[in-house]
């Protein structure tokens, strides 16, 4: 008797909440979404009105992921019915039969031309042209006509892929709109009901996808069509004379950048040397451990470091890959490469993992600068390399500038990210124990962070390693200039040698560092 009272009650809450949540045909898909939650795997519910009006039933009920699908599904379709009844099946090969009609003629004229003035070899030659053309143009009448001749079956395939879209569109809405009503249990803040709004909003998108969309792929030159219709304002080329724009604005504001990068250079040339001496010692003093000291010493310091740091697994694909650079001949332009990706990945770790614990601790801070490091992440990294030369120069230094602007956002967004990821009470239990900020800081956030922040590392490390090819074309050396040779002359095995070289430096670099946190968070 409990037992049949608790289901009667789930029922009367369930038809309640769908009432609440629904407003129209309450009943309808009270019953629905009880058969869908009733059903292990598919449940097969129809909804009619879904299949009639397809993405304008999900407008009005606010389900936009459905409308977006379906939309871009049914336009598929109805360009396919389009084409079939008025698409010009076939005009590019008409227009391609017409050109050729054209230079047959103009052959033609030219051999009578040529019979004309006595030379048969220059008519012999021109009326070959025109023959073969003429078989070219043969076949460029066939494929017309059978194009033409196919405008019946694409416009049933539409049909058919238009049938089959609102068979899954009444099949799937109600399972979408279940979906939709325990989103909203959740969130009560999500649309229920109907929204007339919403419907006028999906019309209007609608109106501004189809119309133009199926005109593009109906209409055999759709852009001289249109191009007509509006004067040459949509569809050709914008005429400079009548319009606003002109050519001109374009060379003032380029010739106004060109005089902006020299007013910064020419005013704070001292500041940029500064920066360039700086790092320039910094690869200097790299380079001279190791570049000047001979290689076997180089190569067991490193192996030795390796396992004492990161253990003997990582040891032995060091030593291998240390192998593989010296008996290739590849020993100094690597550690010309190892230079400039250490120093560039230093720098990025050294000012990224402050920025990054400031930015973490501080929501204000990390919205000014987001879209900062958003700028850095997706400006092509060639464009990097136009106000660097203006400022700094070409060489060595100004390749790794490029590689600190091009590799840090990682490291400082993932320390940020790790930072706000300790939880809360473990920082309030810290605070009641009489830890201070540097105390909560160094003993508490950062080690429960450090995952992030080696993840950070490990992508700056990758990230530095994809600008050694790109800092090569301003005068970086090492594996980078390699590759840039082969690119130039095609040299297929020079260039994957290379490739290889500068994925081991890479692997050793972040090998040694993950192991060496991995084996530090294990002993511990």
């Amino acid at each position: 008797m409990s037992t049949d009272t608790g289901l009667e009650l789930g029922a009367k809450t369930l038809s309640s909440s769908v009432s609440d949540f629904a407003q129209v045909n309450e009943t309808y898909y009270t019953e629905q979404f009880a058969k869908i939650q009733g059903t292990n795997g598919f449940a097969w519910s129809w909804n009619t009105a879904a299949a009639a009006t397809g993405p304008f039933w999900a407008a009005r009920r606010g389900i936009w992921g459905f409308f977006w699908t379906f939309i871009v599904l049914e336009l598929f379709a109805f360009v396919q019915i389009g084409r079939g009844l008025w698409g010009e099946l076939g005009a590019d090969q008409v227009a391609r039969y017409e050109r050729l009609l054209a230079n047959i003629a103009k052959r033609e004229i030219q051999a009578q031309e040529a019979i004309a003035a006595g030379d048969q070899v220059a008519a012999d030659v021109a009326l070959k042209i025109a023959n073969n053309l003429k078989k070219v143009a043969d076949k460029a009448s066939a494929m017309a006509e059978q194009a033409a001749g196919e405008a019946t079956s694409v416009l049933l395939t539409g049909v058919a892929l238009l049938l089959i879209v609102k068979l899954i569109e009444g099949f799937y809405a109600n399972m979408a709109y279940e979906k939709h009503y325990l989103n909203w249990r959740a969130n009560p803040t999500l649309q229920a009901g109907v929204s007339n709004a919403g419907a006028a909003y999906g019309v209007l998108l609608s109106i501004a996808i189809w119309p133009l969309t199926m005109f593009r792929f109906t209409v055999a030159d759709p852009d001289k069509v249109l191009s007509g219709l509006t004067n040459g304002f949509i569809g050709g080329t914008i005429p400079i004379t009548d319009f606003p724009v002109k050519k001109e604005i374009f060379a003032s504001w380029a010739r106004k950048g060109d005089a902006g990068f020299d007013w910064l250079a020419n005013n704070f040339g001292d500041v940029f040397d500064g920066v360039t001496l700086s790092i320039r010692t910094i690869l200097d003093g790299m380079e001279t451990i190791l570049i000047d000291t001979p290689w076997p010493v180089v190569m067991v310091v490193i192996v030795v470091m390796a396992f004492r740091l990161a253990g003997p697994r990582v040891a032995i694909f060091t030593g291998a890959s240390l192998a593989y650079l010296a008996f290739m001949g590849l020993w100094k332009i690597s550690m010309i490469t190892v230079a400039l990706i250490g120093a560039g990945a230093t720098l990025c770790i050294v000012f990224g993992i402050p920025l990054g614990i400031w930015f973490g601790k501080s929501r204000r801070a990390y919205n000014f600068a987001e879209p900062v490091l958003d700028f850095m992440q997706t400006m092509p990294a060639f464009v990097y390399l136009i106000p660097i030369i203006a400022f700094f120069g070409t060489g060595k230094p100004p390749g790794v500038l490029a590689t600190i602007i091009f590799a840090m956002p990682p490291v400082i967004r993932l320390t940020a990210l790790g930072m706000r990821g300790v939880p809360e009470t473990t920082k309030e239990a810290a605070i009641a124990f009489g830890c201070s900020k540097w105390q909560l800081l160094v003993n508490v956030e950062f080690p429960l962070a450090m995952p992030s922040i080696m993840t950070g590392i490990n992508q700056t490390i990758l990230m530095s390693l994809s600008m050694v090819v790109i800092a090569s074309l301003i005068g970086a050396e090492g594996l980078g200039a390699l590759i840039l040779e082969a690119l130039q002359y095609a040299a297929k095995g020079e260039g994957l040698l290379g490739g290889l070289a500068i994925l081991f430096c890479a692997m050793v670099i972040d090998r040694i560092a993950q192991g060496m946190y991995r084996r530090k968070v294990g002993g511990s």
